[in-house]
């Protein structure tokens, strides 16, 4: 008996075939012999024999996700995962079954060795994967750029390097939390290796300059998540049940939501629905704009044009392939689509993709917040009560107070400074000021977003808002543009205190945390404008932008340049201990303010709203869940501090001084959690008096000023 009954799927694209399949076949059949891949033991265990191979068929999933190429290059797409199927299995065989955390880590540690992104491979093959790895690479590489390879490299490394996760929790018995799984599934599943082999079979790249833009990026992790999303229903049994494999969103779901295995099923199901919603929803809205934006030629248009059909063909072909293949629990489910199979998907989705833009206001149940406990110890600056002055007089220089959107009064209620005297309590009397006005800024510019351009739906107005903020952070600190408002005034002075002193390296990638975090709230607007509320996947990941949250960490990690080299920053563990303190901040953030945005502005961005919705679970129930991510969220960011960045330490040999650093970045993210939780007990932001307390003065009362804001002033009057 199947573990639960296969959900309904959504599938909007039927599966072709490419008619080069049979040699494919034959070719890929020569080529595993070849690498040693069949039949030849491996630390005296047979990973694959000829009849595992065929029953497996990657020609015919290649056939299907790649219809269009020709038989050459369906030879190389194919031998390719051969390659990347042989190696999940020979790494489960020999790593997994037992667990060998130390022989696990030496042997992803020669891979790199074999696709050296410039030069050539000098080291010899030891075993069928390392040889594999150095044929597919020297018959791919040299047909693309240098961006294309580095990005290639960059995804192969994640694919390999992240079963390092799954070991680690299979050793420890750990099941991961649902915002862990989706990010860390899309490093070690592969889809995101699978859309750059994309790129080689439309024989078109991306180009560079929108390869890593938001809209791209989306297209590439929702096509990740779906196919993810899918292989794990398909393949719960066997990794579930048989491998006693843990990385499994059925079972992740299960486990977290506490429900029957059918019921986390059709969960699984109903998140892939959503992405691929969310995919087509950024093709049709979100490319045409950037690629207008970014003036991307014919070639270039065709490129991600092409690009975009050939993740929409993975999608259906791989789909069609797990109906098919002998790897995956399919009895019982229907193969081949037909038209009318695709209008019935259609048709059965409309009612998820319709109730993701039926949002409507309520009036709150009355809730009570928990006291939200951590081990960490609150800290104030001496400084306060001067940076709390310092910024009022900085917030009345800068128009702050003068606009409608605050007043003074407003501003000493919100108590920016008290933040910042916690989040960093050691800072001079400078440091402490210059901490508080980045916070009073990012607060007042994330409430005129959607006060003024989604409210009233100026879409040029926000575009032209957008392009001027980020001419106020010119990289040569030469100010090219004269601000017209106090979000232009504020970013501008701050932009000089702060940048000044930074290195041009690092000048640039703080710039660009800013500018995620306003594009961000372009993000937020146009869903606002849309009446969109996002999938859980979706929201989260930009909640970090939006909350400002990269923006504090990367003045951390500034302060910490000097001795910190700078590939430790894009470890697993320095990342999961980042983005957990970032996640657990968010969702504080969002149970603080629900009544505020839910009930009194309309507001479709917060995790509550986003569960009720995405789960259609009561408003009590929604927060329960919140807390339980919340809980796991400060679990894993206490494990990562406490017992994975000891182990890094240990595993990279890093040096006293780096050692140092880091811990003491940790202990600035304690100050980080800590200090947002008291801010939030201490502000007056979130009480109701505050809510209804309107500020009836100023430019933007009758609607917005400054460049660019005409039409909403006309829509205002």
């Amino acid at each position: 008996m199947q573990p639960f009954q296969l959900p309904e799927f959504y599938t909007p694209h039927p599966a072709r075939l490419n008619p080069n399949l049979e040699r494919a076949r034959v070719h890929t059949r020569a080529w595993a012999h070849e690498m040693d891949m069949i039949d030849v033991p491996q630390h005296g265990t047979v990973i694959w024999t000829d009849d595992d191979l065929e029953s497996h068929d990657y020609a015919l999933l290649c056939a299907y996700t790649h219809p269009d190429c020709d038989g050459e290059t369906l030879d190389l797409v194919t031998d390719w995962y051969v390659w990347v199927f042989y190696f999940d299995d020979h790494f489960v065989e020999l790593y997994k079954r037992n667990p060998d955390i130390k022989g696990a880590q030496a042997y992803l540690d020669r891979l790199p060795l074999f696709m050296p992104v410039n030069g050539v491979i000098t080291e010899t093959p030891t075993n069928p994967v390392e040889k594999g790895l150095a044929d597919l690479w020297r018959r791919t590489v040299a047909k693309h750029s240098l961006d294309w390879r580095e990005r290639f490299a960059s995804n192969t490394k994640h694919l390999l390097d992240e079963s390092m996760w799954e070991l680690h929790n299979i050793s420890a018995q750990r099941l991961s939390n649902p915002i862990e799984y989706i990010e860390m599934r899309r490093k070690v599943g592969g889809a995101p290796w699978s859309a750059n082999l994309v790129e080689h079979a439309v024989g078109l790249e991306v180009p560079a300059p929108i390869a890593l833009s938001r809209p791209i990026g989306v297209l590439r992790d929702t096509f990740s998540d779906a196919v993810h999303l899918r292989n794990d229903l398909f393949s719960y049994e066997r990794e579930v049940l048989d491998e006693g494999e843990l990385s499994n969103s059925v079972l992740v779901f299960e486990k977290f939501l506490d429900i029957p295995t059918q019921d986390a099923a059709e969960a699984v199901n109903d998140l892939l629905t959503s992405r691929l919603h969310q995919f087509e929803h950024t093709a049709l809205t979100e490319v045409p704009i950037l690629l207008d934006e970014h003036a991307i030629d014919p070639i270039g248009r065709a490129a991600v044009l092409g690009y975009v059909k050939g993740l929409q063909d993975w999608q259906a072909g791989g789909h069609e392939w797990h109906l098919r293949s002998s790897r995956y629990m399919n009895k019982g489910a229907k193969t081949g689509l037909s038209a009318t199979n695709i209008l019935g998907s259609y048709a059965k989705t409309m009612p998820q993709r319709l109730k993701q833009f039926s949002s409507t206001p309520k009036v709150v149940e009355p809730y009570t917040l928990p006291e939200f406990k951590t081990p960490f110890t609150l800290t104030l600056s001496p400084h306060l009560d001067q940076a709390r002055e310092e910024v009022i007089t900085w917030g009345r220089e800068m128009g702050i107070h003068d606009e409608g959107i605050w007043d003074e009064a407003k501003h000493r209620g919100f108590d920016l400074a008290l933040c910042s005297s916690g989040l960093d309590p050691d800072a001079t009397p400078e440091e402490l000021f210059l901490s508080a006005a980045w916070l009073t800024w990012g607060t007042y510019a994330d409430d005129v977003y959607p006060w003024v351009f989604g409210r009233l739906r100026d879409l040029a107005g926000l575009k032209i808002q957008t392009a001027r903020l980020k001419q106020c952070m010119p990289l040569d600190m030469v100010l090219t543009v004269a601000p017209v408002n106090a979000m232009e005034r504020g970013l501008a002075d701050l932009w000089q205190k702060t940048a000044g002193p930074m290195s041009g390296e690092f000048g640039a990638t703080f710039r660009q945390t800013v500018d995620d975090m306003v594009d961000a709230w372009v993000w937020e607007v146009v869903n606002i404008q849309q009446n969109r509320v996002p999938d859980p996947v979706d929201y989260l990941e930009m909640r970090r932008s939006t909350f400002g949250s990269e923006l504090t960490t990367s003045l951390s990690r500034f302060s910490h340049s000097t001795t910190v080299p700078p590939e430790i920053w894009g470890t697993r563990v320095i990342q999961t201990m980042e983005r957990s303190a970032m996640d657990y901040c968010c969702l504080l953030n969002d149970v603080f303010s629900y009544l505020k945005e839910i009930q009194y502005e309309g507001e479709v961005h917060n995790m509550v709203k986003v569960i009720e919705n995405f789960l259609g679970v009561s408003q009590s129930r929604a927060f329960e869940l919140t807390y339980a991510l919340m809980d796991a969220r400060l679990g894993q960011f206490i494990a990562s501090v406490d017992t994975h960045l000891p182990k890094m330490f240990d595993d990279l040999s890093l040096d006293s001084a780096t050692r140092a650093s880091l811990t003491r970045y940790a202990d600035e993210l304690k100050d980080w959690i800590v200090a947002i939780i008291n801010w939030h007990k201490g502000t007056s932001r979130y009480g109701e008096d505050e809510i209804r307390t309107p500020v009836n003065s100023g430019a933007f009362s009758q609607g917005p000023s400054g460049i660019g804001t005409s039409a909403a002033r006309l829509l205002a009057r």
